[in-house]
Protein backbone atom coordinates (compact mmCIF):
# COMPACT_ATOMS: atom_id res chain seq x y z
CA UNK A 1 0.00 0.00 0.00
CA UNK A 2 1.50 3.42 -0.96
CA UNK A 3 2.22 6.02 1.73
CA UNK A 4 -0.05 9.02 1.93
CA UNK A 5 1.74 12.35 2.14
CA UNK A 6 0.36 15.55 3.56
CA UNK A 7 -0.64 18.14 0.97
CA UNK A 8 2.17 20.48 0.01
CA UNK A 9 2.09 23.87 1.72
CA UNK A 10 2.68 27.05 -0.24
CA UNK A 11 6.22 28.30 0.23
CA UNK A 12 6.78 31.19 2.61
CA UNK A 13 9.54 33.03 0.86
CA UNK A 14 10.56 36.45 1.94
CA UNK A 15 9.96 39.19 -0.59
CA UNK A 16 13.09 40.14 -2.47
CA UNK A 17 14.79 43.20 -1.04
CA UNK A 18 16.53 45.65 -3.34
CA UNK A 19 20.22 45.97 -2.60
CA UNK A 20 21.20 49.58 -2.22
CA UNK A 21 24.57 50.98 -3.08
CA UNK A 22 26.77 52.55 -0.47
CA UNK A 23 25.62 55.99 0.66
CA UNK A 24 27.82 58.94 -0.18
CA UNK A 25 29.37 60.86 2.67
CA UNK A 26 27.96 64.42 2.53
CA UNK A 27 31.22 65.90 3.88
CA UNK A 28 33.54 64.40 1.26
CA UNK A 29 34.54 66.73 -1.58
CA UNK A 30 34.85 65.03 -4.99
CA UNK A 31 35.00 61.65 -3.23
CA UNK A 32 38.02 62.73 -1.17
CA UNK A 33 38.11 63.19 2.58
CA UNK A 34 38.95 66.81 3.45
CA UNK A 35 42.13 67.27 5.47
CA UNK A 36 41.85 68.37 8.21
CA UNK A 37 38.35 67.02 8.87
CA UNK A 38 36.40 70.17 9.65
CA UNK A 39 32.77 71.12 9.17
CA UNK A 40 32.01 74.83 9.30
CA UNK A 41 29.47 75.53 12.04
CA UNK A 42 28.31 78.63 10.10
CA UNK A 43 27.15 76.45 7.17
CA UNK A 44 23.63 76.10 8.57
CA UNK A 45 22.15 74.71 5.31
CA UNK A 46 24.41 71.65 5.45
CA UNK A 47 23.84 71.17 9.17
CA UNK A 48 20.05 71.32 8.76
CA UNK A 49 20.27 68.47 6.23
CA UNK A 50 22.04 66.40 8.87
CA UNK A 51 19.44 66.99 11.59
CA UNK A 52 15.86 65.76 11.65
CA UNK A 53 12.67 67.74 12.23
CA UNK A 54 13.00 67.51 15.99
CA UNK A 55 16.49 68.99 15.82
CA UNK A 56 18.32 65.75 16.61
CA UNK A 57 21.51 64.83 14.79
CA UNK A 58 20.91 62.04 12.26
CA UNK A 59 22.88 58.86 12.89
CA UNK A 60 25.68 57.49 10.75
CA UNK A 61 23.65 54.69 9.21
CA UNK A 62 21.05 57.07 7.87
CA UNK A 63 23.31 59.91 6.78
CA UNK A 64 26.05 57.71 5.27
CA UNK A 65 28.86 59.48 7.15
CA UNK A 66 32.09 57.91 8.27
CA UNK A 67 32.93 57.99 11.97
CA UNK A 68 35.37 60.89 11.57
CA UNK A 69 32.93 63.03 9.62
CA UNK A 70 30.10 62.19 12.05
CA UNK A 71 32.24 63.50 14.94
CA UNK A 72 32.94 66.67 12.96
CA UNK A 73 29.24 67.10 12.18
CA UNK A 74 28.15 66.65 15.78
CA UNK A 75 30.80 69.12 16.93
CA UNK A 76 29.65 71.67 14.33
CA UNK A 77 25.96 71.24 15.19
CA UNK A 78 26.66 71.72 18.89
CA UNK A 79 28.71 74.85 18.18
CA UNK A 80 25.98 76.25 15.92
CA UNK A 81 23.40 75.62 18.63
CA UNK A 82 25.56 77.36 21.23
CA UNK A 83 26.07 80.36 18.92
CA UNK A 84 22.27 80.49 18.34
CA UNK A 85 22.58 79.74 14.60
CA UNK A 86 20.45 76.61 15.07
CA UNK A 87 17.77 75.76 17.58
CA UNK A 88 18.14 73.02 20.15
CA UNK A 89 14.61 71.75 19.39
CA UNK A 90 12.66 71.47 16.15
CA UNK A 91 9.96 73.74 14.84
Amino acid sequence: MPKKFAPKRPSRRRPKVKVRGKKKDPIFVDGQRPRPMYVDYKDVDLLKKLTNRQGKIIGRRKSGCTAASQHAISRAVKRARFMALMSYVGD
